[in-house]
């Protein structure tokens, strides 16, 4: 058994080693996960251990057919700054004021890479830039890509994007919040509310009017990644069979059809309520009515009172009725300040009267209130099912005038320039990276390039685990329970399985079965008493069977010859069996079985002698 706990501790302790080494590796690795790093990326990933500094960086390069790319890189050109002004009567608030830069992350920066910071706190901020190649809504997907990272947090405002609709009168300088667009994509947050917007503008084949869409919200919770201060990917893929799908850090977080998952939905109503239908003024809603036929019984009073005083109660012995609940505090003074003339006569605070803590009670006593058994309350008809219930009235249904079907919702209006209007509570708002394209494959390998960089260096920069979890337990202080349940456990069960246990004599006695087990006392003297009985019953038959018991002596002699000899070889046996044993266990079983050996022999000779 101790050589099997023995394989078993190796195992669990060869478990951990593999698991230690697993979990090491994960958390030096860095999840990472895009699709396709080009070599350089691949040689970055060497040492995660090393400074960012030593990442190489390039600029990221598209590898297909793009509608747009943008990395801040290089010299800021072809965006275009808002001049105009809100339709605000207050010009302080009504101006594109707000200021962008071109800067490196404020943590965990990738040298060389740059970004389009928001600056500015409480100022509106509109920015744009024209498509290299406008998109038109055909029969290629649509891909919409960049990267946010709330360096200061965010307490209100928004960093999505528009794609603004192609037009002949369009210009960038005049760009603001009422400029058409096809598309509004990206994350909001104001107070507890974490959104991630897809909107769309759906023009009206009937009345030629645009409506906006929006799509519904993500199941899932938003909050980590505005509060996180780390850079998150956002993605928007729109495909011809007019689904989409919204992506964040690479990972869907809602999807759904044109058709059916925005609100409000595409298509009208089939029908709709007649606006000019009345609900008849004899129309009866009430699904019960008061018995007109009951009648008030005549024992019922309504003027009884729900409590009266209890006629049974009996004042506690000992009740103070002379004492006052409170007294003036007799260690109060008045202050020396006090002016009676301003401030009228001076009173000592009252405190509760000290001789009522040992009293039931002080003051006068007053009987305690119970239920009123003969109270009934105002008496009402009992309700009944109302025999002219109608049901509650709609307005009937007429088709919808305004009805038409739409079966292609994505094939909305060719866009031809990006732009961001933004307005926010909260400055250093960092973009970077847009892309447009068609091709899943060249958005990945863009987002490896550019946003899988950036994601290794933080990940490189991190604390290690054993200060995260510091960290969160300064944040919870519950978590040091559970790390030291955590680190109990294991420790408590290795102590268990793995340390040797101390044999016990039933242990000894189990693995050495060859040795002779002892004789007690008590067993030596019941063999005696039942030995007597047995020479007192064989008395009695020697009388009556003389002959036989001669030849059945003569055969007993011989059993109890074989008896004896078998009980020898057996004790010799056992005397073999005891050598391979310690020198003081030979000693104790030689002691034990010798003295029961020899009674056992005198007990055996008496049977032979008697027989």
């Amino acid at each position: 058994m101790h050589f099997q706990w023995d394989w078993l501790c190796l195992g669990v302790l060869l478990i951990s080693s593999v698991t230690a080494e697993t979990e090491n590796e994960e958390m030096l690795d860095a999840d990472v996960e895009v699709e396709d790093f080009d070599k350089q990326s691949q040689e970055a990933d060497v040492d995660r251990e090393k400074s960012s500094i030593e990442v190489v960086y390039q600029t990221p390069k598209p590898t297909g057919e793009v509608y747009f790319t943008e990395t801040f890189d290089g010299v800021l050109s072809g965006w275009v700054l808002s001049k105009t002004k809100k339709e605000d009567p207050d010009d302080n608030i009504a101006k594109y004021d707000g200021r962008w830069e071109v800067e490196e992350l404020k943590e965990n920066p990738v040298p060389g890479d740059r970004g389009l910071v928001l600056k500015s706190v409480a100022k509106h901020h509109a920015i744009s830039a024209m498509l290299t190649k406008a998109f038109v809504f055909d029969n290629k997907p649509l891909i919409i890509q960049y990267e946010v990272n709330f360096q200061e947090g965010i307490d209100c405002g928004g960093a999505y994007i528009k794609l603004l609709s192609s037009s002949d009168d369009l210009n960038l300088e005049y760009f603001f919040d009422k400029t058409p667009y096809t598309i509004m994509f990206g994350p909001d947050k104001c107070g507890e509310d974490y959104k991630l917007h897809f909107i769309f503008r759906h023009k009206n084949p009937r009345t030629g009017e645009y409506d906006e869409k929006h799509a519904k919200r993500p199941d899932i919770d938003l909050k980590k990644f505005y509060l996180d201060k780390k850079t998150h990917l956002y993605t928007l893929v729109l495909k011809p069979d007019d689904t989409f799908e919204m992506l964040i850090d690479q990972s869907v977080v809602s999807k759904g059809s044109l058709l059916e998952d925005v609100v409000p939905p595409v298509n009208p109503s089939r029908e709709i309520e007649d606006p000019s239908d009345k609900k008849p003024d004899d129309w009866d809603e009430r699904p019960k009515i008061p018995d007109p036929n009951a009648v008030k019984p005549d024992d019922w009073d309504e003027d009884e009172p729900s409590k009266i005083e209890d006629p049974d109660a009996v004042k506690p012995e000992g009740w103070l009725d002379d004492e006052p609940q409170y007294v003036p505090d007799p260690n109060a003074k008045k202050p020396k300040d006090w002016d009676e003339e301003m401030d009228g006569e001076w009173e000592a605070p009252q405190i509760p009267n000290p001789k009522c803590d040992t009293a039931p009670g002080c003051g006068h006593w007053v009987r305690p209130m119970k239920n009123n058994p003969n109270y009934k309350g105002k008496w009402k008809a009992p309700m009944i099912d109302n025999p002219n219930y109608q049901g509650i009235w709609s307005p009937r249904k007429i088709p919808n005038p305004d009805y038409f079907e739409d079966l292609h919702p994505f094939k909305m209006t060719t866009v031809s320039a990006i732009g961001l209007e933004l307005w926010s509570m909260t400055s250093d708002i960092y973009f970077d990276n847009f892309i447009i394209c068609s091709e899943k494959e060249v958005a990945d390998r863009w987002a490896a390039d550019g946003w899988g960089l950036k994601k290794l260096v933080a990940s490189a920069n991190e604390p290690g685990m054993f200060s995260q979890l510091v960290t969160a337990a300064e944040d919870h202080p519950w978590l040091w329970v559970l790390y030291i349940l955590t680190l109990a456990l294991p420790v408590g069960l290795g102590a268990l399985f793995c340390w040797p246990a101390k044999k016990t004599d039933e242990d000894i006695d189990f693995k050495k079965s060859d040795l002779s087990k002892p004789i007690t006392k008590g067993e030596i003297n019941q063999d005696r008493e039942e030995l007597e009985d047995d020479e007192m019953d064989l008395e009695e038959k020697d009388n009556e069977d003389t002959a036989e018991d001669e030849d059945e002596g003569e055969g007993g002699e011989d059993i109890d010859e074989e008896e004896n000899e078998v009980a020898y070889g057996s004790q010799e046996e056992g005397d073999k069996s005891n050598k391979s044993g310690s020198e003081d266990e030979m000693k104790e079983a030689d002691e034990s079985t010798g003295s029961g050996d020899s009674l056992l022999k005198s007990v055996r000779k008496r049977r032979v002698r008697k027989d």
